[in-house]
C-alpha cells in the first residue's frame, strides 16, 4: 500500500482556481433549446475599498453556495460581480493621499478582485462592471434621461448640510450629532439649493401593495418597507389667518379638529416670514437660527425636547370658528406632508408634551365609548372612541366622525379627504467631483436640455485638482463646465451636480444580464430570461434605500417597455454580521485589541491594568476586534474559511467568530482527506464521473453495514437538499455531512466496491458546493491515473471540464435505501430507559413484547421476576412494570 498523501490547502487551492479559470468552468451559459432552466444567483456588490472583511466573505459564500448547488440540479447560473465605486470615501481618499480617485479605485478593485478569487468563488468574471468606468455610466445617464423623459426627473429647491469653512455640501452622513462638520469642525448650516430629484412618490403605491407578492423575502425587511414608504388616509384641512393666509396641515385624525387649540408650522415654512409679527420677530429668527443647526434626526428623535416659539400670528380653526395660536417647532419638517400640522394635545402625546411645557390649551373632545366625560384627564388618549364637545358630531364614533367631518369640509371649500406618504421624493444631487454626471445642459434660451443619446456619455473629467473646498470642483473647470447648446448651438453649460451612489446601484443587476452591450443598457431578450434575480443576498443595512430604489427602477423601466417584470430580486436573505470578541476599557472608552490581553481568562488594560469589559460586537477596525481573511486562508485554507462560515450560525443571523471553531472545521477536511485517501489506497475507484446506476446495485445482497450506509447516504442526500431550498439552512447542511462522513468512516471499508462507489461518489457531490476546492481535488483522485502521492497533495493532473466534480449532477434520493428492516425499540423498567435493542421494523406488539422480554436487559433488571405489567408502544418502546 502506498504512504498516504497530505491534505495541503494551499497548493490545492490554488491549482484548482488556475484550471477552473483555464476551463472557463464558471461562466455563463449561453441560452440553447436543450439547456436547463437559467437561475440567477447575486451577492450585492461591495465598495472597493481594497480590503476584505469577514462580512463579505460570509456574503460571497453563501451566494457561492447558492450558484454551485444550483449548476449541480441542472440549472443554467448566472453568478457574476461588480464595484459599486463612485462616491465621497474615495473622493475623501483621493484627497487625502494627493491621487487622482479613479486611479484609487482601480488599485482597490484589482486588489479586492484577488482576495476575492482565493476563497475560489464561482463567478464569471467576464461580466465585471465597476459603476465608475465610463462604459457602465453611460447607461447610468442613458436612464436618468428615461426617467427625466417620463416626468419623473425634475429641479426643485431643497434644503442641503452647508459647511461654512470647506464651502461645500454635506451628506447627512457627514455630520456630527452636534450639527458639526465631520472635516471641518464647522457648525453646519442650512442653505436652499436647486437640487435634482425622481418622483418616486409616484409609484408609492405600486411599491407598497406589492410587497406582500415578495414570499420570498424576510417579512422584516417587508415591514420595514412598508413603514419606510408610510402610507396614511386622513385629510387636509385649512385653517386661515387673519391676514387671510390660508394654513394647510395634514392629519389622520380629522375625527379630532374641535381640539385643536393651536397649528404649527416648520421654521423654514415660507409663510412664516410672512405671519411672523414685528413683536416675535427676534425670537422667532433666532429660533430658525437655532433649528438651523440641528441635523434632520436630531429634530425627529423621539428621546428629545421638542422645542418651539409663537410667531404671533392667529388662526380661525375651520370647524368651530376659534382663533388659535401660530407657532413654529422644531419637530415639523417642511419637507414632509405640508410642513404644517395642528396641535391636538388631548389626543396626541407628542402635541401633549409640547402643549403642557408652553402652557397651551388641552381641549379633549373624544373620550372612551362607555367612560366618564372625565376619565383620562392630564393624559392623551389616543385612540378612538366617542366624540364630545365637536358640534353637530357629538356622539358618533371616531371612524363615524372621520367620515361626516370630511365631507363636511369637503362641502363647505375647507378640507379634503387626502392619501399621504411618509416617503419622499429622491433627491439625487450630489455637490461632489467623484459621481457619474447628471447628463442634462443649462441653456438661457432653453432651459434645462438633455444631452442627446449620440453624446453620452458625459465623462467624468479625471486628473483634475482636489481640496474637498470651495464647492464642486466641476463647476470651476471650465473647459468642461462650457459647451454649445445641443438645441439651439448659443454658449450654455453643463450640470455640475453628480448622482447619488444609488443610482448607480439601483439598476446594476440588469446590466450583468448584458455587459457587454454598447446599444442599449441591456437587451430585452437577455433581461426578461435571466430576471428577476432568483436569489438576492446582502445585508440588512440595504432593507430599505437601495432595494426600494432598484424596486422602483424596475417599475419605471417596466412601464418604458424595457423589461417584462414587476419586482427585481424573486427571494432575499439578508445575511446576519460577523461579531468578534471585544475588550473595552469601561473607564476609559477605549477598545483592547485581542493580540494585546496577556491571559483572555482575566482580560486586563495592558497600559492601565484595569478589568475589560468582554463581549462579542460587529468587527471593525475603530474596535480592534476584525479578523484578516487572508490570515485565516493563509494558514487554513479557503475551503476551511467557507466552512467554518456556513457552520457556526444559520445565515440570516449574527456569527460568532471563534478561532477552535475553526480549527475544528479544518480538522474535519482533514478527516475527508484521510478518509478519501484511505479509499484510494485500498484500490477503490470512481468508474466515472458519477455513482453507478442504482440498478446496478442489488439491494437483496446487502450486509446490514451496507444497508446502514445507504440509509445514511440517502438521508444526506434528502437533508442537504432539504436545506437548500426554501429557508436556507446552510449551517445544518454542513452538519449533514459530517454525519455523512462519520457514517462511511464506520461502514465503508466492509462494504462492497459499488455501494462504496455510490457513497463516495455523493459525499463529494454534496460536498462540492461547500468546500469546492478538497471536492474537486478528492472527485479527480478517486477518478484519476495517479496514486496521489505528490509532494503537492494531489495528483495534480489537468481535467476536462466535464471531469470537474462540479459539472456533475445532484444525487436523487433512493426511497428504497431509507427503509429500515429493523428499528430501535427502547426497554424501560419502571419507566426508566435501560437499554434498547434492533427489531423488525413490521413487528407487532405481541412480538415486541416476546422480544422485549427475552432481552438481556430485561433478564438484568429484571432478576428472573416477570413483570406485573407490560406496556408496548408499537415502533418506539416496551415499558416493563416488575
Amino acid at each position: 500500500m502506498t504512504e498516504p498523501s497530505r491534505y495541503r490547502p494551499e497548493t490545492i487551492e490554488q491549482r484548482w482556481q488556475l484550471q477552473w479559470e483555464q476551463l472557463g468552468l464558471h461562466a455563463t451559459p449561453e441560452p440553447s433549446s436543450d439547456s436547463g432552466e437559467p437561475y440567477y444567483a447575486l451577492s450585492m456588490f461591495p465598495y472597493p475599498s481594497g480590503s476584505l472583511h469577514m462580512g463579505h466573505v460570509r456574503n460571497y459564500v453563501i451566494t457561492d453556495v447558492i450558484a454551485r448547488a444550483a449548476r449541480l440540479r441542472g440549472r443554467q447560473v448566472l453568478h457574476p460581480m461588480g464595484w459599486d465605486a463612485f462616491g465621497l470615501p474615495a473622493e475623501n481618499a483621493a484627497i487625502e493621499r494627493g491621487v487622482d480617485p479613479g486611479d484609487w479605485t482601480d488599485r482597490n478593485i484589482a486588489q479586492m478582485r484577488e482576495q476575492l478569487k482565493r476563497l475560489g468563488l464561482s463567478i464569471d468574471w467576464d461580466r465585471e462592471v465597476a459603476t465608475c468606468h465610463a462604459d457602465y455610466y453611460r447607461w447610468t445617464q442613458w436612464l436618468f434621461l428615461q426617467f427625466l423623459d417620463a416626468g419623473l426627473a425634475y429641479r426643485k429647491e431643497a434644503t442641503v448640510n452647508w459647511d461654512p469653512i470647506d464651502q461645500t455640501v454635506l451628506a447627512n452622513e457627514q455630520v456630527d450629532a452636534e450639527g458639526r462638520s465631520w472635516r471641518s469642525g464647522a457648525q453646519v448650516e442650512k442653505r436652499r439649493l436647486r437640487q435634482w430629484f425622481l418622483k418616486i412618490t409616484a409609484y408609492a403605491d405600486a411599491l407598497l401593495d406589492d410587497l406582500p407578492s415578495l414570499q420570498g423575502w424576510p417579512e422584516r425587511v417587508r415591514t420595514m418597507q412598508a413603514n419606510w414608504i408610510g402610507r396614511s388616509l386622513g385629510a387636509e384641512l385649512t385653517f386661515t389667518a387673519d391676514s387671510g393666509a390660508a394654513i394647510t396641515v395634514f392629519t389622520t385624525r380629522p375625527d379630532t379638529i374641535y381640539g385643536a387649540t393651536y397649528v404649527v408650522l416648520a421654521p423654514e415654512h415660507p409663510l412664516v416670514a410672512e405671519l411672523t409679527t414685528d413683536d416675535c420677530r427676534l425670537s422667532v429668527a433666532a429660533f430658525c437660527d437655532l433649528v438651523a443647526r440641528q441635523s434632520e434626526q436630531e429634530r425627529t428623535a423621539e428621546d428629545r425636547p421638542k422645542r418651539g416659539v409663537p410667531i404671533g400670528a392667529w388662526v380661525r380653526n375651520p370647524a368651530s370658528g376659534e382663533r388659535i395660536p401660530v407657532w413654529i417647532a422644531d419637530y415639523v419638517l417642511a419637507d414632509y406632508g405640508t410642513g404644517a400640522v395642528m396641535g391636538v394635545p388631548a389626543h396626541d402625546q407628542r402635541d401633549f408634551t409640547f402643549a403642557r411645557q408652553y402652557e397651551l390649551p388641552v381641549r379633549r373632545v373624544v373620550i372612551p365609548e362607555g367612560s366618564d366625560p372625565h376619565a383620562y384627564e392630564g393624559q392623551a388618549w389616543t385612540e378612538g372612541g366617542v366624540l364630545i364637545a365637536s358640534g353637530p358630531f357629538d356622539g358618533l364614533s371616531s371612524a363615524e366622525a372621520k367620515t361626516s367631518i370630511v365631507a363636511s369640509a369637503e362641502a363647505q371649500g375647507w378640507g379634503q379627504g387626502r392619501v399621504q406618504y411618509r416617503l419622499r421624493d429622491w433627491l439625487i444631487s450630489r455637490q461632489r467631483y467623484w459621481g457619474c454626471p447628471i447628463p442634462v445642459i443649462h441653456c438661457e434660451a432653453c432651459g434645462v436640455v438633455p444631452v442627446p443619446e449620440e453624446q453620452l456619455p458625459v465623462e467624468l473629467p479625471r486628473d483634475i485638482p482636489l481640496s474637498g473646498k470651495g464647492g464642486n470642483p466641476l463647476a470651476r473647470l471650465e473647459s468642461w463646465l462650457n459647451v454649445p447648446c445641443p438645441r439651439c448651438g448659443a454658449p450654455a453649460q453643463r450640470e455640475t451636480d453628480t448622482m447619488d451612489t444609488f443610482m448607480c446601484s439601483s439598476w446594476y443587476y440588469l446590466r450583468y444580464s448584458d455587459p457587454h452591450n454598447d446599444q442599449r443598457p441591456f437587451g430585452r431578450d437577455a433581461v426578461d430570461r435571466w430576471l428577476p434575480v432568483d436569489q438576492y443576498v446582502g445585508g440588512i443595512e440595504h432593507a430599505i434605500l437601495h432595494l426600494l430604489y432598484s424596486r422602483f427602477f424596475t417599475k419605471v423601466l417596466r412601464d418604458r417597455g424595457l423589461l417584462g417584470f414587476s419586482e427585481p430580486f424573486a427571494r432575499l436573505l439578508t445575511q446576519g454580521m460577523v461579531q468578534g470578541i471585544t475588550y473595552r476599557n469601561a473607564h476609559s472608552g477605549q477598545y483592547v485589541a485581542p493580540a494585546e490581553v496577556a491571559d483572555p481568562s482575566d482580560p486586563r488594560d495592558p497600559i492601565s491594568g484595569e478589568v475589560l469589559e468582554v463581549f462579542y460586537e460587529k468587527m471593525s477596525k475603530s474596535k480592534h476586534n476584525g479578523v484578516d481573511p487572508a490570515v485565516v486562508i493563509d494558514r487554513y485554507g479557503a475551503d476551511t474559511a467557507r466552512m467554518f462560515i456556513l457552520f457556526k450560525a444559520p445565515p440570516e443571523k449574527d456569527l460568532e467568530w471563534d478561532d477552535a471553531d475553526v480549527e475544528g472545521q479544518y480538522r474535519f477536511l482533514q478527516r475527508l482527506w484521510r478518509l478519501v485517501d484511505g479509499a484510494h489506497g485500498r484500490g477503490l475507484r470512481l468508474s466515472g464521473p458519477g455513482a453507478p446506476p442504482m440498478q446496478t446495485l442489488d439491494p437483496a445482497s446487502f450486509s446490514d453495514g451496507e444497508k446502514q450506509l445507504r440509509r445514511a447516504v440517502h438521508t444526506a442526500i434528502a437533508a442537504i437538499s432539504e436545506d437548500l431550498e426554501g429557508e436556507l439552512q446552510l449551517n445544518t447542511a454542513v452538519s449533514e455531512l459530517m454525519k455523512l462522513s462519520n457514517a462511511l468512516a464506520a461502514h465503508l471499508e466492509g462494504a462492497s466496491p459499488a455501494v462504496g462507489r455510490e457513497a463516495l461518489a455523493t459525499l463529494l457531490i454534496l460536498l462540492a458546493p461547500f468546500a469546492p476546492h478538497l471536492a474537486e481535488e478528492l472527485w479527480q483522485k478517486l477518478n484519476g491515473d495517479g496514486d496521489g502521492n505528490d509532494d503537492d497533495g494531489g495528483n495534480g493532473a489537468s481535467v476536462a471540464a466535464e471531469a470537474s466534480v462540479h459539472r456533475q449532477r445532484w444525487p436523487v434520493v433512493d426511497p428504497t435505501a431509507l427503509v429500515r428492516d429493523t428499528i430501535p425499540l427502547v426497554i424501560q423498567v419502571k419507566g426508566k430507559m435501560r437499554g434498547s435493542l434492533e427489531v423488525p421494523a413490521d413487528a407487532d406488539a405481541a412480538t415486541l413484547e416476546r422480544l422485549a422480554l427475552e432481552s438481556e436487559v430485561a433478564q438484568r433488571w429484571l432478576e428472573g421476576q416477570p413483570p406485573r405489567r407490560v406496556i408496548v408502544v408499537p415502533g418506539k418502546l416496551v415499558n416493563l412494570v416488575p
